[in-house]
This record gives C-alpha cells, sequence and structure tokens, in this order.
C-alpha cells in the first residue's frame, strides 16, 4: 500500500509539472492531473496551452496515471477485505475449538495479573479462554473472545456452562461484582475466584456467588514480608508454585467415588512403584478443616481432597491411584524438557 501510495504521488508530481510545463499554473496543473488519472472527465482547461504536445501528456497521463491510481485502490480494497476475512475466519475456528472445550478455565480481563494466571492455569494442564474489550490486545496464543464479560451472551460464547471455574480479573471491583452475578446465574455451579482491590468489598463478593476472593495487594505484602523474614520458605514455595523450570509443583486432588483409595488411610496414600509424591495435607470434604501430615487414624472417603506435592510423573500417578482426572494434564517446565530430550 505505501509503495503504490507513492506511486500515485510520483505521477501525480510529474503530471502536473508537466502541465505547468505547458504554460498552466501550478494549480491549474495539479487540477488538470487529478482530472486525468481519475478519468472524472470534467474536461480540458488551460485554453491556448491545448496544443499537440498537451494532448500528448494527457494521453501518456491517462496510460500511466490511472493504471497507477486503479492500482492503489485494488491493494487498499484487497487490503481490507482480505483483512476482514482472515480476521472472521480466525474468529469462526477460535470459537469452533471453544465449543469443543469442557472443564477449561474462563479468565476475564487480560492485564498482568489476568497473563499470570493464565500461564499457572496452562502449566497445570487445563484450556483457558481469555475474555477482554481491548482489541489491541493479543492473548499469546489463548482462546480468546473479544467482548465484554459483564454480557451473558460474551460468557456463553466462552462456554461457561461447560467452564470448570471462571476467574474475574478485571481492573474494578464493580466489574468483577457484575461479571459474579452474571456467571453464577448462568451457571450455579460453576467455580468463581474473583481478584479484589479493597478488602471492604469481600463480602458484596460472596453475596454475588463467588467462591473465592483474592486481594493481590495483600498477597504481595504478605509475600515481600515473607521473603524478608524467611527467604528460604519463601524462595521454595516460589519455586514449587510458580518456577517452571522445576519438575515439582503442589497440587489438590479430588477422591472419586470409583477410588481406589477409599476407605485407607490416609497416611499410606502412595502410589505402587517408583513414582511416589508426597501427601502434605488432606481436607475432610469441600469445607473441612486441612489436616496436615495425616496420622493413620484419618481415613479417605469420597469427597475429600488430597494435597500432594512431587514431580510432574509423580502427580499424575498419584492422580490416576485417587481417581481425579484432572492430574493426567500436568505438565511441569522440567518435565516437558525432559519428555522433548
Amino acid at each position: 500500500m505505501r509503495w503504490s501510495a507513492a506511486v500515485v504521488a510520483a505521477v501525480s508530481a510529474i503530471g502536473a509539472t508537466g502541465y505547468a510545463v505547458q504554460g498552466l499554473s501550478w494549480f491549474d496543473a495539479f487540477y488538470q492531473t487529478v482530472i486525468t488519472i481519475t478519468t472524472v472527465g470534467y474536461g480540458e482547461i488551460g485554453g491556448d496551452a491545448v496544443d499537440r504536445s498537451y494532448r500528448v501528456w494527457s494521453l501518456i497521463l491517462v496510460l500511466v496515471g490511472t493504471g497507477a491510481a486503479l492500482y492503489t485502490v485494488s491493494v487498499v480494497v484487497e487490503a481490507v477485505l482480505e483483512d476482514n476475512m482472515n480476521d472472521r475466519i480466525r474468529r469462526r475456528r477460535m470459537q469452533k475449538r471453544i465449543d469443543g472445550l469442557s472443564g477449561h478455565v474462563i479468565v476475564a480481563g487480560w492485564g498482568r495479573v489476568g497473563h499470570s494466571i493464565g500461564a499457572f492455569v496452562r502449566r497445570m494442564g487445563s484450556e483457558v479462554v481469555v475474555i477482554d474489550n481491548d482489541p489491541e490486545v493479543t492473548s499469546e496464543g489463548y482462546l480468546r473472545i473479544h467482548g465484554e464479560a459483564t454480557e451473558d451472551a460474551v460468557l456463553e460464547r466462552a462456554g461457561i456452562q461447560r467452564a470448570h471455574s471462571l476467574i474475574a480479573a478485571l481492573p474494578t471491583d464493580p466489574q468483577n461484582v457484575y461479571v459474579t452475578l452474571s456467571a453464577r446465574a448462568l451457571c450455579p455451579n460453576i467455580y468463581i475466584v474473583v481478584r479484589s482491590s479493597d478488602s471492604t468489598s469481600d463480602p458484596k463478593f460472596f453475596q454475588a456467588g463467588a467462591n473465592r476472593v483474592v486481594n493481590p495487594y495483600e498477597i504481595g505484602g504478605s509475600r515481600m514480608g515473607a521473603v524478608a523474614m524467611q527467604p528460604n520458605v519463601a524462595e521454595f514455595f516460589d519455586e514449587v508454585l510458580h518456577d517452571d523450570t522445576h519438575d515439582v509443583a503442589v497440587i489438590e486432588l479430588t477422591v472419586t467415588a470409583s477410588s481406589a483409595v477409599i476407605g485407607n488411610s490416609a497416611c499410606k496414600l502412595s502410589v505402587p512403584g517408583d513414582e511416589q509424591a508426597l501427601v502434605v495435607a488432606v481436607r475432610k470434604g469441600e469445607h473441612g478443616a486441612y489436616l496436615p501430615n495425616p496420622d493413620p487414624k484419618v481415613i479417605v472417603d469420597e469427597g475429600d481432597v488430597i494435597i500432594a506435592v512431587g514431580s510432574a510423573a509423580q502427580l499424575r500417578a498419584l492422580g490416576r491411584y485417587v481417581g481425579d482426572a484432572m492430574a493426567k494434564h500436568i505438565q511441569l517446565g522440567a518435565d516437558e524438557a525432559n519428555s522433548e530430550g
């Protein structure tokens, strides 16, 4: 487009110069050049200057200039149509992929917090669908819906009825409250995590239907304090929870009805063979207390939550043993590098 525009500008300048040599003023010369190459047909101007050389120059300009102008118009039209077509095709293909998802995580708001959420969720092996209304924001390989997350139609396009959870990470608390209300109304069983900027808003989030409320500022302050007071503990948990280069993570596993571990002692939760993860805590039911380092008296029941630490392979093996299907998707950085090697 830049090259074709430069050609038209050059032809216009040369054409105007040629008419000026024929005796026209610079304005008349430019005017005659424009109406010639655009073929508007207003006729010749110039009076006594119109002679054979004048018309020869007009003929040359018609052949060269009109071709350049038509080429420029075709390039512009092609670029616009191609961009629109490619954008429609991309959106249609992306929507088709989203329609085929189940158990994915929806992230509403693709700012700095949303980026971190997406990276962690993908590390845990789940698909991420991003909702953002800024056309300039790139989703960097994630599935994306362009629109307002507060609108029911947008949430439905993101597959909220089939999603595992929704994370509302929009910039303001009122926006996140509205998203929470809409999501809970559309899907009563979805797990909702909300970003909060002010702790006084937390009760409103829970009333709107949020399962968990997270304040990034409070977490950031606590982490900075932990780094100052217990740097080694903080570094260990950073590596376990956030560092993709280490093949170690902490995950939760839910005991299913068909699990082979039901009725067994929690302290004996281990996978036969060499791949053995470490069970650090058990939670009895969804709202029960956490039992760290469970003793032999703790018996595993359906619906209990097991928190374990280990490598990707160890956690996948424990997930199969417990019966949690989500664990099979875990893929950590070092584990991935080893598999590629």
